[in-house]
């Protein structure tokens, strides 16, 4: 009697590695299209959250709640001339929006949405065997996310230098400096994680997670820190240094229209997605709902039927949405950084701090005393507090000048 496998192709894999790969594939077209449609509503839940911040009434018109307002927005980017300046570099100027948009599109796949399904569970099929429910298992999750992450400065200085438009190049120049400077507190934080848990991958920094501790308590001050780097490397203000209005008119997307400048605009949203899901799975636990697996041994399990990976989906759609509306809730709440203020804040406190907080996490790990760790990053908050401010700085441009007569320089 021939079966299913009999006529797929012999390059194909059998077995508990196709069940894996059709998965795979169905999880990343899933992720791929809700994230799509969540990009479209979180700008929805921006504008709704800061209207109810500034005690305004936000979208409302359309639809109940304003709820269709993101399909009249995409319908009015879709209707909009595509305008092309005569002055710009067409090739790299049509292309720059898609090398900011397709490392964004592709940096969620290792992201573990939920445990391990048991295929004997769903009836009618007559399947054995367990998949994970991940877009791709590979070892090495995390470095592959910040390696991602990386690459969207590529676009994002293209298309500024394509653009041929003095505001376009400024901020092109801002955002690279922003990225480079940034990546490198946040692959510490990530370093400084991956050597508590003992694991690159994502599935195995939740299962450390749900042995011990959420690291948000573990490792409160690496969390800040991460938090604060993945806003920087989003855009995000108070860190949106790279398109304020104020200064550059729109950055380096200013001289974009229809769709391709929605391109930019749906990678921020992306990009800021994948970082909050990121967070959830290297601080809070991924979809444990268990803070304190050590002391409370009771957790969603890891392996079970269809209604439990419901639930680890659900639980990690409602972490990642709590970070994604904090870091909205951050930018109508924090004032703009000075672009002196921003490298100094990465060079000269973030970039340290991390160092510092890497080497206690080495000691710790050494001696084997993981589980006081918080006491590690409560050390490193006073070290931070005390040594800080006498450690030698780059001159201030704020320095106030003494002039004869002033209260700064009495006579």
């Amino acid at each position: 009697m021939q079966t299913l496998t009999d006529f797929l192709p012999a390059w194909l894999p059998t077995g508990a590695s196709l069940a894996q790969l059709i998965a795979s594939v169905t999880v990343v077209a899933l992720a791929l299209h809700v994230i799509l449609g969540a990009c479209a509503y979180t700008i929805w839940l921006e504008r709704r959250l800061s209207a109810w911040m500034q005690d305004r009434v936000g979208p409302n018109r359309v639809g109940p709640f304003g709820l269709l307002q993101p399909i009249a927005d995409g319908l009015k980017f879709f209707m909009k001339e595509d305008y092309t300046p005569n002055h710009v570099d067409k090739g790299l100027f049509t292309i720059a929006p898609a090398l900011l948009a397709i490392p964004s599109l592709i940096g969620f796949v290792v992201i573990p949405w939920g445990g391990i399904l048991d295929l004997s569970t769903i009836p009618f099929l007559g399947l054995t065997g367990q998949v994970k429910i991940v877009g791709a298992d590979v070892n090495i999750g995390v470095v592959y996310m910040l390696a991602i992450a990386s690459l969207s400065v590529y676009g994002v200085a293209i298309g500024s230098w394509a653009s041929n438009n003095k505001f376009a190049f400024l901020g092109g120049l801002r955002a690279s400096a922003q990225i480079i400077s940034y990546e490198i507190p946040m692959g510490v934080c990530m370093l400084a994680v991956i050597l508590m848990c003992g694991s690159f991958t994502p599935g195995g920094i939740i299962a450390g997670q749900q042995a011990n501790v959420w690291n948000i308590f573990q490792q409160p001050l690496t969390a800040i820190l991460f938090y604060a780097c993945m806003l920087a490397e989003t855009n995000r203000l108070p860190f949106d240094l790279a398109e304020c209005e104020s200064e550059l008119v729109g950055g380096y997307h200013v001289e974009y229209s229809s769709m391709r400048f929605a391109l930019f605009f749906l990678a921020e949203y992306f990009n800021m997605i994948a970082g909050s899901a990121l967070f959830v799975v290297l601080f809070l636990g991924g979809w444990s709902v268990n803070p304190f697996g050590a002391f409370l041994p009771w957790d969603l399990p890891l392996v079970g039927g269809l209604p439990l990976i419901v639930a680890q989906i659900g639980v990690m759609a409602g972490k990642t949405f709590l970070v994604v509306s904090l870091g909205i809730a951050l930018r109508w709440t924090l004032p703009r950084f000075r672009f002196d203020q921003l490298m100094r804040l990465a060079w000269e406190g973030m970039i340290p701090t991390a160092l510092l907080i890497l080497t206690c996490t080495a000691v710790f790990v050494y001696f084997g005393i993981t589980q006081w760790m918080w006491a590690g990053s409560l050390l490193c908050l006073i070290i931070v507090w005390f040594v800080g401010p006498r450690l030698p700085k780059s001159a201030s441009p704020n320095a106030k000048i003494g002039m004869l007569g002033s209260r700064f320089s009495p006579a």
